[in-house]
């Protein structure tokens, strides 16, 4: 039988990881560190810079003081050293949307409005939605690979101690970004793929 290196549907390129990595996000461990680590912001289009800007009013209550002033003095985003537009940080780490819960636990101001209904559909930035998983877009295909970092450990744990493997738990984020019916030919895929391996 031929090995799999990679899960094909449409134009995109899945790695196995989301089939075999099992996941499930402990805030109560991490804290949220994804959204303060880190030397840059995180990844935005053009299309979600101008979207941030319109929604900023309902967001800025919940920012931090330096956050405030970051983007009064530099606006919600930035090109950084790859040419890549990405949100604002400050202290050269933290996101500018994180805001605190007690506890020092990190949560994104973007979101919390979006719960509360002050952002209409928009959630937050697709890279954010979708992380720990990164996509990297090129000519005729895009990939989607798994993003290790020692943070999410904890993320790691909990997802085999609850038998949830990553292409799970990212089922909502994954049917924004590519549709339904591409993650049920995802589900099957990895289903498959298990099966056979296991």
């Amino acid at each position: 039988m031929k090995e799999i290196i990679m899960i094909e549907i449409n134009n995109t390129l899945v790695s196995l990881d989301l089939a075999e990595q099992f996941f499930c996000c402990d805030l109560d461990k991490c804290l949220g560190q994804c959204c303060i680590e880190g030397d840059a912001g995180a990844p935005i289009t053009q299309e979600e810079y101008d979207k941030l800007i319109e929604i900023l009013p309902e967001i800025e209550m919940d920012l931090l003081p330096a956050s405030k002033k970051e983007i009064k003095e530099n606006s919600v985003g930035y090109i950084d050293e790859e040419g890549d537009l990405v949100t604002s940080i400050v202290d050269g780490k933290n996101c500018v949307f994180t805001c605190y819960a007690p506890g020092g636990k990190c949560l994104c101001a973007i979101e919390k409005a979006f719960k509360k209904g002050r952002t209409g559909s928009f959630r937050k930035p697709i890279s954010c939605y979708l992380y720990p998983l990164r996509l990297t877009e090129y000519p005729s295909f895009t990939a989607v690979n798994y993003h290790r970092w020692k943070i999410c450990k904890s993320a790691e744990i909990n997802g085999r101690n609850k038998g949830i493997r990553l292409y799970q738990f990212m089922k909502e984020p994954l049917i924004d970004r590519f549709g339904k019916e591409w993650y049920e030919e995802l589900v099957l895929a990895c289903e498959t793929y298990l099966a056979e391996k296991f």
